[in-house]
């Protein structure tokens, strides 16, 4: 469901992701997700666990972004894990861990309890935004200036910026607001938004 102004300022190619090995690592596990799927559970199940170990001895906070460039529907995904034990998902089977992500998939509801989701604001899909936002799933916005305006669309704007960990933002339903950076500074297809209010009451069925 990405636009034309999503994937041109898209972070694919950002920092380490324009190396070729990072590339072929993400075209490998694409691969595996739709090819060998009850493998491909396996093997993120075994990484979160070891991230989890890792996290704990460093006595950090483990919080898992299982979508990076990609926007797949997590909660409908079940599996069979270790020891042949079924699964209705990856955050139920872990559920005193963080989960979080991005998504432009406006319908989703009833995650589960450990999952939180920021709708992404393109050029193309504002009706859809707005069903999220009705959901009281929060929304990001890319704004051109650097000076966040203290609503959008009738909503109050949170800012974005100081961290990218969206499940510590004010849930229900708010404006998440990012500053426009890298590629993005050049946008000419409505992706960055102007930071002028206005009130889009459209709502998709």
């Amino acid at each position: 469901m990405r636009s034309t102004g999503c994937t041109a300022a898209c972070l694919n190619t950002a920092g380490r992701g324009q190396m070729d090995m990072v590339q072929q690592a993400r075209i490998n596990k694409t691969r595996m997700y739709f090819e060998d799927r009850p493998g491909f559970m396996l093997q993120l199940e075994k990484e979160i666990e070891a991230f989890i170990k890792k996290a704990n001895k460093l006595e950090m906070i483990p919080v898992v972004r299982l979508n990076g460039t990609s926007d797949i529907i997590w909660e409908r995904v079940p599996f069979v894990g270790a020891g042949g034990k079924r699964h209705k998902n990856m955050m139920v089977r872990f559920p005193d861990h963080t989960f979080y992500d991005y998504t432009k998939h406006h319908k989703r509801k009833n995650l589960p309890k450990n999952y939180t989701l920021t709708y992404s604001l393109a050029e193309d899909n504002d009706d859809r935004a707005y069903q999220a936002l009705v959901n009281k799933i929060n929304v990001a916005v890319v704004f051109r200036t650097p000076d966040f305006p203290k609503s959008f669309w009738g909503r109050e704007v949170y800012d974005g910026d100081d961290t990218d960990l969206r499940f510590l933002d004010p849930q229900g339903g708010i404006i998440i607001g990012l500053k426009a950076k890298g590629k993005a500074k050049k946008d000419t297809t409505g992706f960055v938004r102007e930071s002028h209010d206005q009130i889009y009451l459209k709502v998709v069925a």
